[in-house]
């Protein structure tokens, strides 16, 4: 079972929850996310390939009404 959470340099990346077999399966995984505004690395271990992504929060957008003070 991988890491749900690595660092790269100094970086926090999420596992994406999916374990992939092979290298291109992944590469084309990680090509879907980076069109979508993540960061991707990908990681080997025990001849399964693994995919983490961040995304750094650009905007935070509030509905409503703020709450009378």
């Amino acid at each position: 079972m991988p890491q749900n959470v690595r660092f790269f340099e100094r970086q926090k990346f999420l596992w994406d929850g999916e374990t992939y077999d092979a290298a291109p399966a992944a590469a084309a995984k990680k090509i879907e996310y980076e069109t979508q505004g993540f960061e991707t690395q990908l990681a080997e271990e025990e001849g399964q390939v693994f995919l983490y992504t961040r995304r750094v929060v650009k905007e935070v957008v509030v509905a409503g009404e703020p709450p009378p003070m």
